[in-house]
């Protein structure tokens, strides 16, 4: 568990992420860092949801990033998917490839994760460390009760489509980060939060539990990850392009089909999308009225196998559905 690299590396991990956790004890973990396997409790009346993804420098975040925000990123992102799932956090694992370790970066990445772990309540179990190109591997663990997880396989013909917040910001930030685009100084400032702070929605989570019948976090892009909820639900799904909840940063950008393109096949947006019958939208409906939830409805479930976007009633096409990992 966080073997070292080379000798004398040892010292270094565990400074920076034995020792600090060992200061924060969770519950549930009989025993964390520092043998062959963590032991966990898992909640009585629980099962354990677990997602694992794997940021890699120059593909995920740009190269030279400020590691602090590298490990906020690479642990919330992870986190949507808990929230994607309707679970709560209970525990991670990381595993680091470096191309070298050197005490200021693992300080400054340190710092930022047991910060970000911290506000979510989740526990660094355990890992591993390896030399090379930088990544960051994180193994997500949390709770869900027996029969309420949100899954893609259960949304219905008629079901309204929502999204939680807005839609666009990450592709929008990593064009921003890129100097493809450039945005005013309050825009590039907020495009760069959502972009390495991406909020994950676990309290909108817990609230559209009891009445979403599927949902999904949006990392690879709204219209692709959609699909994901068609296929596994074997539907398909109009997207009202007109409806799409854009940022005040988009709202202003001169090119309205880029802002619309970045918000249906940028990702990076890690929000909810999520669908609800006809008879649950006045619960949703009060929820968002009284201040507990922001979402929009963005289209419904329809019959067929596909997600077309529509704006003003015609075909609204995409030169991408979303992000390609090979």
């Amino acid at each position: 568990m966080l073997s070292c690299i080379v000798p004398g590396e040892f010292q270094l991990i565990q400074q920076f992420f034995q020792r600090e956790q060992a200061e924060q004890p969770a519950a549930g973990v009989v025993l964390g860092i520092g043998d062959d396997c963590a032991l966990l409790q898992i909640p009585e009346g629980k099962q354990l949801a677990v997602s694992v993804d794997t940021l890699v420098s120059g593909v995920h975040f740009p190269e030279g990033a400020e590691p602090a925000l590298i490990a906020e990123r690479a642990l919330r992102t992870n986190l949507s998917d808990l929230a994607a799932m309707g679970a709560e956090p209970l525990w991670f694992t990381l595993a680091l490839t470096l191309p070298q370790a050197e005490e200021q970066w693992l300080r400054e990445f340190s710092r930022g994760l047991f910060a970000c772990a911290k506000r979510y309540g989740i526990a660094l179990i355990g890992g591993d460390t390896t030399a090379g190109p930088l990544s960051v591997s994180i193994q997500v663990m949390g709770a869900v009760t027996p029969g309420q997880a949100l899954r893609r396989d259960g949304a219905n013909l008629g079901d309204f489509i929502l999204v939680t917040h807005s839609v666009g910001d990450g592709a929008a930030a990593l064009a921003s980060l890129q100097g493809r685009v450039s945005f005013s100084g309050d825009d590039h400032a907020y495009l760069h939060e959502r972009f390495y702070r991406p909020e994950p929605r676990l309290q909108a989570s817990a609230r559209i539990r009891p009445f979403a019948s599927a949902a999904l976090d949006i990392s690879d892009g709204l219209v692709a990850d959609l699909q994901h909820i068609c296929t596994a639900s074997d539907l398909g799904a109009v997207i009202d392009v007109e409806a799409l909840p854009l940022s005040s940063a988009l709202v202003a950008y001169p090119d309205r089909t880029q802002a619309y393109e970045w918000a249906l096949s940028g990702g990076d947006d890690y929000e909810l999308c999520f669908t609800v019958a006809p008879e649950n939208m006045p619960d949703i409906a009060m929820l968002i009225a009284q201040g507990q939830l922001q979402a929009s409805v963005i289209g419904e479930m329809v019959a067929g196998n596909r997600v077309i976007c529509e704006y003003e009633g015609q075909p609204f096409s995409l030169a991408k559905q979303g992000y390609e990992h090979f």
